[in-house]
């Protein structure tokens, strides 16, 4: 399968403007053939209009049949692996074993999605039936159930080129929901994302499908992505990156005529706090799952533990110790792009660069490096420097972290108050500390959308009861999640129907309950058909 470098538009391939542009080895830094060419303004229209055009149609295709195309994506993307897993392992410098992984991840997830819709029952649908009796007033028929948005643009990753990419989480769910999908490749993966585009194009067809339901357009920088979410027939978008670009693309969102729901995920440093007890009991073993926490993936996982509240004591400082001797390991890592690495660089500096922060493991930039080489940094500060200091708990993405020491219950419940929004928070504890520091819980519910208790925040479980966000700026909507099951939710609204007759209303909420699912009958959950009325 040859990669040809343009767009996928529908059933079409797009012509593109002249200058091409390259993904780039993370390793050598050097180009990787073919070169792409980004979409043009006209095609970015043609994409949104053919995706509108198949809505009206995808919209209201049978679960069972969305399922059966969500499956067929899974198939047919695992029907390439070999070759998407080589081209993305030259484009990121991720190993075969995480790619392995990803590609496991993202082909389980279709199918997890699959099964949802094949059920139906995530449509929540509702009836309070008629009651021509009531006095003073009659109670009128009232049906309500969940539905698609309408087109809906993802945005690829450049940390995930699989699993938040071309068919990831969020194209997952979007056509779960019903609703056509517009993908922007990430400009450092375009070839994995055009193998993959390819896939699921495939899948349209073979569903019978109609043309619009997915395109994929490349671009080097910034215009597709900012004018598909301007586009009038776009209805929502998802996005994962970093907070400068989500937050442009909010502000982009909310500022259109017609504003549309825009789910970022942006930036979070996941704390952890480490009680007393854990330190007594595993001290050695927290510091070794730590280190292997936030080095894992060169540190370019959005869960990645950026910040550890430590005790006075010593067994704090014997943990700091072997966190130090860990990150001083002459280990280097490979950044994703050159940009990530610039940033990672800038933000170590930066930090080196304040008085009262102690540098315990350096990054630096060696000679000898090729490509976008990095290595771990490790910093400690006291706890009052950090409360004094609010760009301390900005994020730093990649191989590093920073300990704040010298914490007592009352500066953890001062940290945990002044904390922004984060996707995790880590308790590192026993059962009695849990006992002891119930307001700190009840504090960090109110910051993150995760809390895990004697593990690391890396490696997030698909499935239904995940939930993978967290308050702004974690994420622009803390409601939602973009991992697990409940990720559907984010692309259909809830639709109301009064005194429809029940042939004119959709399965899910007929009489007899057609397709078995659950609903909620007069405030009951049931899979039982009804009556019409009441009084019936």
């Amino acid at each position: 399968m040859e990669l040809t470098g343009r767009s996928i538009i529908g059933f079409r391939q797009g012509r593109g403007d002249t200058e091409l542009f390259y993904a780039m080895n993370p390793v050598s830094g050097e180009s990787i053939q073919p070169g792409f060419v980004s979409a043009t303004l006209e095609e970015v229209d043609a994409a949104a209009q053919l995706s509108e055009q198949a809505f009206s149609d995808y919209s209201r295709v049978p679960g069972r049949e969305k399922a059966a195309f969500l499956r067929k994506i899974a198939s047919n993307v695992e029907g390439i692996a070999t070759k998407v897993i080589e081209r993305a392992g030259t484009e990121t410098a991720l190993p075969p074993a995480r790619l392995q992984g990803e590609m496991a991840r993202t082909c389980g997830q279709l199918r997890l999605f699959g099964g949802v819709v094949d059920d139906g029952s995530w449509t929540t649908a509702r009836i309070d039936r008629a009651d021509s009796d009531r006095k003073p007033l009659a109670k009128p028929d009232v049906r309500s159930m969940l539905r698609p948005l309408g087109p809906v643009v993802v945005f690829g990753a450049s940390n995930f080129p699989l699993a938040f990419s071309v068919a990831g989480g969020d194209t997952a769910s979007a056509l779960a929901a019903g609703n056509p999908v517009i993908v922007k490749a990430h400009p450092a993966h375009p070839g994995t994302s055009e193998l993959v585009g390819r896939a699921l194009q495939k899948a349209v067809r073979e569903c019978g499908l109609p043309e619009g339901v997915f395109s994929l357009l490349f671009d080097r920088g910034t215009d597709v992505g900012t004018q598909l979410v301007k586009h009038p027939m776009i209805k929502a978008a998802g996005f994962t990156g970093s907070r400068a670009a989500g937050r442009a693309l909010m502000d982009v969102a909310a500022a259109r005529p017609e504003p549309i729901p825009f789910f970022a995920e942006m930036s979070s440093t996941n704390p952890v706090f480490i009680l007393p007890g854990a330190l007594r009991e595993r001290r050695d073993a927290i510091a070794t799952g730590l280190h292997a926490s936030f080095t894992m993936g060169a540190g370019q996982f959005c869960t990645k533990p950026g910040l550890v509240f430590l005790p006075a004591g010593k067994d704090s400082d014997e943990l700091t110790e072997k966190l130090r001797t860990l990150s001083s390991q002459p280990a280097r890592f490979h950044m994703l792009t050159s940009g990530i690495r610039s940033s990672y660089y800038a933000g170590v500096s930066d930090r080196s660069s304040k008085s009262k922060i102690r540098a315990l493991a350096q990054a630096g930039e060696s000679p000898n490096d090729t490509g976008f080489c990095a290595s771990a940094a490790l910093f400690a500060t006291d706890v009052r420097t950090f409360l004094n200091d609010g760009n301390l708990a900005d994020e730093i993405f990649g191989p590093a972290t920073l300990l704040v020491e010298r914490t007592t219950p009352e500066a953890v419940l001062e940290v945990a108050r002044k904390l922004d929004g984060h996707l995790t928070a880590t308790i590192h504890g026993t059962d009695e500390d849990l006992r002891q520091n119930s307001e700190l819980i009840a504090l960090l519910e109110r910051k993150v959308g995760r809390l895990i208790f004697n593990g690391f925040p890396t490696g997030v479980e698909v499935c239904h009861a995940m939930v993978h966000g967290g308050p702004y700026p974690a994420t622009s909507d803390g409601r939602f999640t973009s991992v697990g099951t409940q990720a559907i939710f984010r692309f259909a609204r809830p639709v109301c129907y009064q005194g429809f007759p029940d042939h004119a209303l959709p399965e899910e909420l007929q009489d007899a309950n057609p397709l078995g699912i659950w609903r909620m009958v007069d405030g009951k959950m049931t899979r039982e058909s009804v009556s019409r009325s009441v009084a019936a």
